[in-house]
């Protein structure tokens, strides 16, 4: 028998928008569930045998009966799932947040339950909506669900603190009233409460100091589950706040584990700028820790700072757990359902807009609505991995009219997108443009277009790196550029932000995505067919 060999976690281990991760251990297989907001399937799942290589499982939420994306906001929908396991069954606790401008949150929070991580997924069970983030903690036969309570009221800060609520498994249902937390003094504004038991103590980890640079995992503990608690003396789990030159930046919202050799790590989401403390165009992604215990009984990660290399628990040589996700990869397109890789806006890829059969090896979008609309726009994406990276596919199209666009884009949300698309001038005849949104403002290079006479299939590429994306077309073997440079730092969650006399107008969680996108202004779903799409990430 081979002999354990030492590995090496290396961060993120879940590249591009993979953030508030969810950890969990059944038996000796790993799970990662993370927040997926306006795209669908909801809470993407990850899944790994040795903490160093994670292969994707896809979405949980995958039909309209689980998860409801119409008219989400931007930002919106699922925000830090939370997945746990009792009486044999996964459970999975989720929000829809439908609203959050302007100082209000509506945010139902919704528990499904399934045998196995790849379902079938129960019908959800409505829990409440007085607030997100929320968590379900288990503690032998009782189980208690935990969240952020939101306060809407103007000066109130957003947050009345945590509760806890008793939740019946055998019911199926939330019972008596919920209970505050008793917080350690001055707590502020705290979330992502995750709870755990070692001991006689009860240890409850929570997001603090928002969602940007001054980011970190905390700790505290009580004798009790309500509390009192008391925080960690020591200072926060994870943070990088007091140090903007690592590579790593925004370290917060964690989640502990334990392999079944007693280590112990933490997952926690981070973010990798362009340049100091800049835009962030992947997102919040996922990355882990390891967490050694105190004799005192106090979890930390031995520098409290977030590594871009970390060891891994010794496994076996030959354990096999797949790839780590984001990794290159080509798809002609030749199965019958997407691949775990790609995510629908706002929708469920069903069979009235895609198609993996209607014509063979070929990926077939009716056309959908504008771009600003909240319901049924026809993008297909998936997560930009690396800042350094190209998207190419193959499309065939013959628009009929300029209200018929499809194409490749390099997407955030509806506020912020570049389009490189084929459509028809006033003539009927088609040709190649590029069109642009920078928060609201939009651009049509018409002057710029370029006839495509009779070719109807031509390759669509673009090319990030770093702050600067470039589009190009190809018919034949060379490559041509479209248009000048364009700035990629606008699919940025910095840039997606947008307050309005100090209120929140619109949040920039998602990160960015590349795909294929098809409108059809005349509502008839004029078809766009796409071949042999690729996402390549540069190191």
């Amino acid at each position: 028998m081979r002999q354990p060999t030492a590995q090496i976690i290396r961060n993120p281990v879940l590249p591009g928008s993979h953030p508030d991760p969810s950890a969990l251990r059944v038996g000796d297989d790993f799970y990662l569930a993370t927040s997926t907001f306006e795209w669908h399937p909801g809470v993407r799942l990850h899944h790994s045998r040795d903490l160093v290589n994670w292969r994707p499982l896809g979405g949980a939420l995958d039909t309209t009966r689980l998860l409801d994306l119409t008219g989400c906001p931007d930002s919106g929908g699922v925000w830090a799932p939370n997945l746990s396991y009792a009486d044999g069954l996964f459970h999975l606790v989720y929000s829809n947040v439908s609203t959050y401008a302007g100082g209000f949150t509506d945010c139902p929070n919704h528990l499904t339950t399934a045998p196995s991580i790849q379902g079938p997924w129960s019908d959800p069970v409505p829990l409440h909506a007085r607030g997100f983030d929320a968590s379900l903690f288990h503690d032998g036969p009782d189980s208690r669900l935990l969240n952020l309570v939101h306060d809407w009221r103007p000066g109130h800060g957003g947050s009345a603190g945590l509760e806890a609520t008793r939740y019946d498994r055998s019911a199926r249902r939330l019972v008596g009233d919920p209970v505050r937390i008793v917080l350690p003094p001055q707590a502020g504004w705290i979330e992502g409460p995750n709870l755990y038991r070692r001991g006689d103590w009860y240890y409850l980890l929570t997001a603090d100091g928002g969602t940007g640079y001054d980011h970190q995992v905390t700790v505290a503990r009580s004798r009790t589950l309500t509390g009192p608690y008391e925080r960690d003396p020591h200072g926060p789990l994870i943070t990088a706040r007091h140090h903007p030159d690592l590579p790593l930046q925004k370290a917060g919202h964690g989640s502990l584990i334990e392999t079944g050799g007693g280590q112990w790590y933490l997952a926690y989401l981070v973010a990798r700028p362009h340049g100091h403390r800049g835009p962030c165009l992947l997102g919040r992604e996922t990355a882990l820790a390891p967490v050694t215990w105190t004799d005192d009984g106090w979890p930390r990660v031995p520098t409290g700072l977030p590594a871009l290399e970390v060891p891994a628990p010794e496994a076996p040589a030959d354990d096999s757990a797949g790839t780590r996700t984001g990794a290159d990869a080509a798809d002609g397109f030749d199965a019958p359902v997407l691949g775990p890789q790609w995510s629908a806006l706002r929708r469920p890829a069903t069979p009235d807009w895609v198609s993996l059969t209607a014509r063979p090896s070929h990926l077939r979008l009716h056309g959908g609505r504008s771009p600003q609309s909240l319901t049924g726009p026809s993008l297909v994406g998936r997560r930009v991995t690396s800042a350094d990276g190209s998207f190419e596919a193959t499309m065939e199209y013959r628009p009929r009219s300029f209200q018929h666009l499809a194409g490749i884009t390099a997407y955030y949300n509806t506020r912020n997108w570049y389009f490189l698309h084929v459509t028809a001038d006033d003539e009927g005849r088609a040709v190649l443009r590029a069109a642009s949104c920078d928060r609201g403002a939009l651009i049509v290079d018409e002057a710029g277009g370029i006839p495509l006479g009779g070719i109807r299939r031509l390759r669509l590429g673009l090319d990030l790196r770093g702050p600067v994306l470039r589009f190009r077309y190809a018919t034949g073997d060379d490559w041509h550029p479209v248009g000048p440079p364009l700035d990629a730092t606008v699919l940025s969650d910095e840039h997606a932000e947008e307050f309005e006399d100090g209120r929140i107008r619109a949040l920039g969680f998602t990160g960015a995505f590349v795909g294929m996108w098809a409108w059809d202004l005349t509502g008839g779903g004029l078809p766009a067919d796409f071949d042999e799409a690729a996402w390549r990430a540069l190191p």
